[in-house]
């Protein structure tokens, strides 16, 4: 029977049997070295597990076992239509086993049970059978010859893919990437975050289980700076697919440039502007969609509207509906259903949150709401959710990705201002635009520089739309067939006949 109360989820924590180890070659393994770090539960503070921390032994064992998996061809030669079949059964392992990985999210990530349960596994399970349907409906093509000639453009599975992967959506930016690199018939070599490999750990064994043979997919927990740099400088990696910060994504184009010049495709940070127009057909709406679009998962989603850009014209009317707004977004224990605010990752990531809150109040701009740590007696990393009002584009807490629930105003006066405010940014991943307008909704979607788009909502869209970034979000698209791109080989074979 599925839990549903407060008291259920943490009669289920207790009693959760937790698997730490890598995974490579089909089965749990210690680290090669048997080193190991704690896995910190946010919630409040206790430790998890001890989990196994890789290193460049580990890289090279499981990359040699992909290899070796990949060129025997049980996975990469076998029909589509098989591969199809698998993958479909793994999405429905994903779901039958809802409960527990949404519990090992929420206690490794501190993100709220009824978003691990409602919005991440599903989405996960999703991803994967998306990817897998679609797999046998993608065509090669066929050039335009002389009648004495054969032109084929055939795609091809690049070999090994090593994916590495952030730790605010674990399980769900997983299958963003395992989805259609396993149904192109790659091998990967998957390394979580190491705030949050729990889910990615468990997965794994579901995937034999599906009929995924062993050494196609393998899981290597540790840390960027030792398993990650390992996998991103190795010479038998083929592509290198991340999700993670700037920062992090700009060194791993360098060592794919020191090592093989392995494809690297990267979706990262974002500082995206929410622009509210004084024609926006329901300002409510808006308001608790600029309150959700801050709040959700604790602001740490890389297209958090962490920018809300509202026409002067209506922000002394505006400003106080997102206020009353965003008091219905709480923090409170992850494990009880009915919170919808839960604890940041970990003491850093709290730390640095709370850091430009005071960064914010030192250049001048007002709190209007939260602005502190809250729930401290849990032993858990808590804030509670922010507004400065009176910032300026130029300010740090408007220009720099926080990772946390903290939203920067900015008032504009008419349409081009607010386009060049949303554009003035290293990145360009989300943009949202509120007007009843429709030709100002189009010059607005067309002159912003993001990959996603929204008018009159905020974070749309679905498996079928492309996810990525422009500017120093990355060059990366996740979802859609798009995203196959990324994982196959474009071969040309010409034919005289």
């Amino acid at each position: 029977m599925t839990a549903s109360t407060f008291a259920d989820w943490q009669q289920r924590a207790r009693e959760l049997t937790i698997e730490s180890r890598a995974f490579i070659e089909g089965q749990y393994v210690p680290a090669a070295a048997g080193a190991t770090f704690e896995c910190i539960s946010p919630i409040d503070g206790r430790v998890l597990a001890q989990v196994a921390s890789c290193d460049q032994a580990d890289a090279d064992r499981a990359v040699a076992v992909a290899r070796r998996t990949f060129e025997a061809g049980a996975w990469s030669r076998m029909a589509p239509a098989k591969r199809k079949a698998v993958m479909i059964r793994f999405a429905e392992l994903i779901e039958a086993h809802r409960d527990e990985l949404a519990l090992l999210e929420t206690l490794d990530m501190g993100k709220p049970i009824s978003d691990a349960r409602g919005v991440d596994i599903p989405g996960s399970a999703r991803a994967i059978r998306w990817s897998g349907e679609a797999i046998d409906k993608v065509y090669d093509e066929v050039a335009a010859t002389p009648h004495d000639q054969l032109g084929l453009v055939t795609r091809e599975p690049v070999g090994v893919v090593a994916a590495i992967v952030p730790w605010n959506f674990p399980l769900m930016m997983a299958c963003w990437k395992l989805g259609p690199a396993l149904a192109t018939g790659n091998s990967v070599v998957l390394k979580p975050s190491e705030k949050s490999p729990l889910t990615a750990i468990r997965v794994a064994q579901l995937a034999i289980d599906a009929g995924i043979p062993a050494g196609v997919l393998n899981v290597l927990p540790g840390y960027g700076h030792t398993v990650g740099k390992a996998l991103a400088l190795h010479m038998d990696v083929d592509t290198l697919v991340f999700t993670g910060s700037t920062r992090v994504a700009k060194q791993l184009m360098i060592y794919a440039g020191e090592s093989n010049m392995k494809r690297v495709w990267l979706e990262a940070g974002g500082k995206s502007p929410n622009i509210v127009c004084a024609d926006a057909p329901d300002l409510e709406a808006a308001a608790k969609s600029a309150a959700g679009a801050i709040a959700f998962n604790q602001g740490e989603v890389c297209t958090a509207g962490s920018r809300l850009l509202v026409e002067r014209s209506i922000k002394d009317r505006f400003l106080p509906m997102v206020v009353e707004a965003l008091k219905g977004w709480k923090p409170g224990n992850p494990l009880d259903p009915a919170t919808n605010v839960g604890a940041l990752v970990d003491t850093q990531q709290l730390e640095t949150v709370l850091g430009y809150i005071d960064a914010g109040r030192s250049e001048g701009a007002q709190v209007l709401a939260g602005g502190g740590r809250t729930l401290q007696e849990t032993g858990g990393y808590y804030v509670e959710p922010t507004i400065f009002d009176g910032v300026s584009n130029a300010m740090k807490i408007a220009r720099e990705e926080i990772f946390g629930p903290v939203l920067s105003v900015i008032a504009f006066d008419d349409l081009d201002e607010a386009i060049r405010i949303a554009n003035d940014t290293p990145y360009g991943l989300a943009a949202a635009v509120w007007t009843a307008n429709l030709s100002k909704a189009h010059r607005a979607a067309r002159a912003l520089r993001a990959g996603s788009v929204w008018v009159n909502q905020y974070d749309g869209g679905d498996m079928t739309a492309p996810f990525g970034g422009f500017k120093q979000s990355g060059n990366g698209r996740d979802k859609s067939l798009h995203a196959f791109d990324k994982y196959t080989e474009l071969k040309a074979t010409w034919i005289q006949l």
